[in-house]
């Protein structure tokens, strides 16, 4: 039996600006059950090392995703026509213990992988990825390490900070690495730039096999030449998206809590997402949107549009494999 399919409120009935912020004014629903992807927020920001924020994230991105409408402009996919879809809420996370919280992270993902969906989520920072790759990856161990395709400015794959500890929003895919949960061999980094630590800062994930394309690399090839070599690595084995937006220039995305100028374009970042489609992709997050460094809900809405073009992707997958 197909499963019930959601549609997002009609703007021709009620206004973009009114009824219940939810992701894409699709219904909120208790429970990932009978749906393909779903949609929710981890609103967390305990891995911040400097501008804090990002924990407001998910509510606005809900608001600003009433500008999104039902079908993809180049595609044509329509992906509520072909995947049942719902805003399942936000994780309840504590924001005092980062211990705790990274369990209920990961307790709350596990959950929507044992209903059944795939999670599509907005952050928080960065280190809300490390629980979700956990949750993933225990779900189904048979399949292996999973691969990663990361847009990002900065590696992320960091030791330590302040000190000895090791969960910061600078280190969730050493961690995940070491956990065996990634491999980094089929791990390609996108956008990276930025002065460093140490001339050697990004040795270690070179070491591991992680493929680093740096913001010059990709500026010189563009990107239907990076997505090429993207999908050739990730060679159709199961892969996590994630995608910080200070992989975006911060002219374009300036809400944000690490901003590194010389990004890629909104344009850039788009047709980097759309060179995802025929990926073996098991779930997606946007991270790092921090409205209080917003500009008039610029970077909000840019945060909504990649979930979108990320949404679209997963339907395109679905309606490939048949």
């Amino acid at each position: 039996m197909p499963k019930p399919l959601h549609e997002p409120v009609d703007a021709a009935l009620i206004p973009r600006f009114a009824g219940h912020a939810t992701f894409m004014r699709l219904p909120a629903v208790a429970s990932a059950e009978g749906l393909d992807v779903a949609l929710l927020g981890i609103p967390w920001d305990g891995g911040t090392t400097n501008r804090a924020g990002a924990r407001h994230g998910p509510r606005e991105v809900r608001n600003q995703s009433s500008l999104i409408r039902r079908v993809h402009p180049v595609t044509g996919i329509a992906p509520y026509e072909r995947l049942a879809v719902a805003d399942v809420g936000d994780l309840a996370v504590q924001p005092i213990d980062p211990a705790a919280a990274l369990r209920q992270i990961e307790e709350g993902i596990a959950r929507i992988c044992a209903q059944g969906a795939l999670p599509l989520s907005v952050g928080g920072d960065h280190l809300t990825t490390l629980p979700v790759l956990r949750a993933i990856r225990k779900a189904d161990p048979a399949r292996g390490p999973l691969g990663l395709v990361q847009f990002d400015a900065h590696s992320d794959t960091a030791d330590r900070y302040f000190g000895d500890n090791p969960y910061t929003h600078g280190t969730p895919f050493r961690r995940a690495i070491e956990e065996g949960v990634l491999d980094p061999r089929r791990m390609v980094q996108i956008g990276i730039r930025g002065s460093v630590y140490a001339p050697d800062e990004h040795q270690w994930a070179r070491d591991q096999g992680v493929r680093i394309i740096t913001i010059e690399e990709f500026a010189h090839r563009g990107p239907d030449a990076v997505m090429a070599e993207v999908r050739a690595l990730m060679a159709g084995a199961p892969a996590y998206v994630t995608f910080d937006i200070d992989g975006i220039d911060p002219s374009m995305a300036p809400g944000t809590g690490t901003p590194e100028i010389g990004g890629f374009t909104t344009r850039e970042a788009q047709a980097m997402l759309r060179g995802l489609a025929g990926l073996h992709i098991v779930g997606a997050d946007v991270v790092e949107v921090s409205p209080p460094f917003d500009i008039g809900g610029i970077t909000a809405l840019t945060g909504a549009t990649v979930l979108f073009e990320l949404l679209c992707v997963l339907a395109e997958n679905r309606a490939e494999a048949g």
